[in-house]
């Protein structure tokens, strides 16, 4: 199985920024959630992808191809869908497929009409009578309707009801069915990723601080309530990061390393990111 991305000591510096060496890849026939807080490095990261910024220093490759701003071929290839973006509002659905029939080399008008019948958008309507659900589901059919094998995705399901967001995950499911395509996707809805991820990367404050299967990543870590006299028995070492209140501690653990006889509730991808980025580390 080829990798669909590979990113190598990502750099990219603004003076009150740093992108700082982030490396992940994705392979094909997977989707890689992309997490973190506000300012964190996601839509720096979405740029250099998309060849949208000048890097300061490191490799991206995508389908197998070396990325660049001057290798704007490799672009053909690869569907992308970001936070906010509308076309035109007095545009239709068809105008919008004809527009973009000039842009993209392998653009399929036939897959294009299959795609609007499929996510119920009316052709002929114009996108200012569109819901944000209308606009995100069109951004995502012209987004597979040129013979893209990878889709990059900010924020796709942001602001939309649990119906429409789970239609568009579905979509995504069936985008990588046969094991040639993948699906980059950055979002804040931890719950969505959940569902549908094969590999989580979490970054802040521009850094790299995990990248891993879901499954792995979901299963290693628990959360450990327990008194606080408890809590001090506890080897230093089995303690990623922990909060204190008035009646003992919540911490971070490697499930695997702990012995039975302490009660591990599951941990969610938020729980994960809250006790890394605010918990407190053993001294």
């Amino acid at each position: 199985m080829k990798n669909a991305i590979e990113i190598r000591n990502l750099k990219k510096k603004y003076p009150s920024f740093s992108l700082k060496d982030i490396s992940l890849t994705l392979p094909s026939g997977c989707i890689l959630g992309f997490i973190g807080e506000n300012g964190a490095g996601k839509s720096t990261t979405i740029k250099a992808l998309l060849g949208l910024i000048k890097t300061d220093g490191g490799q991206i490759r995508l389908l197998g191809k070396a990325a660049s701003r001057e290798n704007r071929a490799l672009y053909n290839d690869v569907g992308f869908v970001l936070d906010n973006f509308t076309f035109p509002e007095g545009m239709t659905a068809l105008q919008v497929g004809s527009m973009l029939s000039g842009i993209y080399k392998g653009w399929d008008n036939s897959q294009y009409q299959k795609n609007l019948r499929n996510f119920s958008l009316d052709p002929k309507k114009k996108i200012k009578e569109y819901s944000r659900g209308m606009n995100m589901k069109l951004a995502i059919a012209t987004a597979i309707s040129h013979n893209a094998k990878l889709l990059i995705l900010d924020e796709p399901t942001s602001g939309l009801d649990p119906i429409i967001r789970d239609e568009i995950l579905e979509i995504l499911r069936s985008f990588i069915q046969d094991d040639q395509h993948a699906v980059f996707l950055s979002s804040h809805i931890t719950s969505d990723l959940e569902k549908i991820c094969d590999y989580i990367t979490f970054i802040h404050d521009g850094r790299l601080l995990l990248s891993e299967e879901k499954d792995v990543l979901l299963g290693s870590y628990g959360i450990l309530k327990c008194g606080k006299r408890d809590f001090e028995t506890i080897d230093p070492r089995f303690i990623c990061s922990y909060r204190k209140n008035d009646f003992g501690a919540e911490a971070l653990v490697k499930r695997e390393f702990l012995p039975d006889r302490y009660i591990i509730d599951p941990a969610s991808l938020d729980d994960i990111m809250l006790f890394m980025v605010k918990g407190q580390k053993v001294s």
